[in-house]
């Protein structure tokens, strides 16, 4: 990444951090407001999956820029994103989609997609045809390298000691236990 879009992030940062916590919040449109009164209201948890979702836009969007700087012009985000799932392992298409927020059809065709472009191998299990194991190739996992390279210095840019990872941390854990009780309610009830 270049030097002058590290600076910028870092600005970014500096002039959210500088802001009163009200004005930033007032500032951006996806922040719960009243409509008639345009005061604050307490966050709800549909607002958080509209966030949730928008942020996700948001790092796809910054994937597809990456991919771009790097001339990767036959995968797209969700095919990267799946690289980063596999990893170093060798897995079942079955073990990725517990890995990853993946639906299975979409799954089977980006997995093709990746493997014409010779970024994965996919290898027919001996004892059942119709299972696959699948790991990266050089290609892929050069790939997936200067995608990890580019998410440690847009993170370094971002995050600004201790605070900053305390904060991603508690994010992280609130987001896992989200996902687990939305995912038990979508099974059982509430």
């Amino acid at each position: 990444m270049k030097e002058d879009n590290v600076l910028i992030l870092s600005n970014l940062n500096d002039d959210l951090g500088t802001r009163n916590k009200g004005q930033a919040a007032q500032a951006d449109p996806g922040y719960p407001q009243d409509a008639e009164f345009g005061d604050l209201r307490q966050i709800t948890y549909f607002e958080l999956a509209r966030l949730m979702e928008r942020a996700s836009r948001r790092f796809s969007g910054l994937i597809r820029a990456e991919l771009t700087k790097l001339r990767v012009d036959d995968v797209g985000p969700a095919q990267a994103m799946i690289l980063l799932a596999i990893g170093d392992s060798e897995l079942s298409v079955a073990e990725l989609l517990d890995r990853g927020h993946y639906v299975g059809s979409n799954v089977s065709y980006y997995l093709k997609q990746l493997a014409d472009g010779d970024y994965i191998d996919r290898v027919a299990s001996q004892r059942d045809k119709r299972s696959a194991r699948i790991k990266l190739t050089e290609k892929g996992r050069q790939l997936r390298a200067s995608l990890r390279d580019a998410a440690m210095t847009y993170e370094r840019a971002v995050n600004r000691g201790d605070q900053d990872q305390r904060m991603l941390e508690t994010a992280f854990q609130t987001l896992h236990q989200l996902e687990l009780a939305w995912g038990t309610a979508s099974r059982y009830g509430v």
